[in-house]
């Protein structure tokens, strides 16, 4: 099977899956170039409200494939990182869903995720060092926001591995699933997203990521919306809300 980003959308979930089962599901760098396209695609799709990132069968992403990358062409390391923007872009929440290797370039893309579940006996790592390769200062900033400079250090000066249960620790990892549970416990979260306000969310997700100079913005959105007055509203009658607000085409 050729390596590919699989996709689907179902129930206002788009789900990409990293399939490259020979190679540990390796990010190629046609993989790479085809992630921003993809996503915004994606994000440009009504019917999209949440997106979940994860690999084919049993491994998240063991990193970028080294031997394709070695080709000519752009520069390995701007393919990754145009891809990682892109991902911490989008303008709906992402969730990865991690089994498995979550190692260098599969780190990578899992941090750029608003949130990250991840199956028992998951490793994760970034691996620069083993190679002398320079981590992109974009992605250690992104890393740091994450886990702290410390343990930012921890992982970038060592290419170490760490289990999922240091990785929820240092909050690299939202939360961990027992085997068997992480696609079910997936599922019911990605409903629950799809059931919010996605005024709230798209607000929530710029002011977390460290903008500043959009309250007037939301403020007004939030006026006009309706979804304030449905929200109390189905509150009150103690029924399911039923949020209208959309994004427009850059998210807000």
């Amino acid at each position: 099977m050729e390596p590919q980003l699989e996709h689907a959308v179902a129930d206002g979930v788009a789900t990409i899956v990293i399939s490259n089962p020979a190679k540990h599901n390796a990010m190629t760098a046609g993989m790479w170039r085809a992630l921003p396209g993809l996503l915004g695609r994606l994000a440009a799709d009504r019917d999209v409200r949440a997106l979940v990132l994860t690999g084919a069968g049993g491994t998240f992403c063991a990193g970028a494939d080294i031997s394709s990358l070695l080709e000519p062409g752009e520069e390995p390391q701007g393919l990754a990182v145009r891809a990682e923007e892109a991902l911490a872009a989008f303008p709906k929440p992402t969730l990865a869903a991690v089994r498995g290797y979550c190692v260098g370039g599969g780190s990578q893309l899992a941090a750029a995720c608003d949130l990250r579940f991840a199956e028992e006996g998951a490793s994760f790592g970034v691996t620069p060092a083993k190679l002398g390769v320079v981590y992109p200062s974009s992605s250690t900033r992104r890393l740091a926001s994450l886990v702290g400079p410390a343990t930012a250090k921890y992982l970038l000066f060592s290419g170490e591995l760490i289990d999922t249960q240091r990785a929820l620790g240092t909050g690299l990892v939202d939360e961990v699933l027992p085997r068997g549970e992480l696609d079910e416990r997936v599922a019911g979260f990605t409903r629950v997203l799809v059931s919010r306000s996605q005024l709230t969310q798209a607000a929530a997700k710029e002011f977390a990521d460290g903008r500043e100079d959009r309250d007037a913005h939301w403020a007004a959105q939030a006026r006009g919306s309706g979804d304030t007055a449905e929200g109390v509203a189905a509150f009150l009658e103690r029924r399911t809300p039923r949020f209208t607000w959309t994004p427009g085409p850059t998210g807000g």
